[in-house]
């Protein structure tokens, strides 16, 4: 965890791999084996980098629900999570009105969500102290189980421009 004094940190993680049944409608699709296998190296590389949410804020839908057990799996923490349904329908501004809402004395938040707001909510609260060649990338879209780290201010604050992007992260 963050000492109190430090940025606070936004985690941005798309769901893994998910599979595409015909006969399933869009929020019941489940992860594919793949999608498993991202999950768990998420979880192990979100552990080792030492950036254990406090909070989990999910889309409702099956692939991120599922994405986010395996992922917790390799933390070793049981963070506080929130199911959310306007997640699985938000663009990346109703992203951040939910971020905004956050509690002042949360350090570090997860958010399992849905291309493309995963990649429009980062390139949107991205600064000017971002790093270029991260923004740049996360302009085209990021891959499934890949996830962006943000440095915010205080979450009530939250706003375009404000928070600095620092990496995207996409399990190997």
């Amino acid at each position: 965890m963050t000492s109190e004094t430090g940025p606070r940190r936004l985690l941005l993680l798309r769901h893994a791999k998910a599979e595409h049944p015909e006969s399933l409608p869009d929020i019941q699709r489940p992860l594919s084996l793949v999608g498993r296998k991202q999950s768990a190296k998420v979880g192990a590389a979100v552990a080792a980098d030492d950036l254990l949410p406090d909070l989990v804020l999910c889309s409702s839908s099956v692939r991120t629900r599922q994405t986010w057990d395996l992922v917790r799996s390799g933390l070793g923490t049981e963070p506080d999570v929130r199911y959310l349904d306007d997640l699985y329908y938000a663009g990346s501004s109703a992203l951040v009105e939910l971020v905004r809402a956050v509690p002042a004395d949360v350090r570090t938040v997860l958010v399992v969500g849905h291309e493309p707001t995963m990649s429009q909510a980062a390139v949107l609260l991205a600064g000017p102290d971002s790093d270029p060649a991260t923004l740049d990338r996360v302009r085209v879209g990021v891959p499934t189980a890949s996830w962006t780290l943000l440095e915010v201010g205080a979450w009530d604050t939250l706003a375009a421009g404000t928070a600095g992007l620092r990496r995207l992260a996409v399990p190997q």
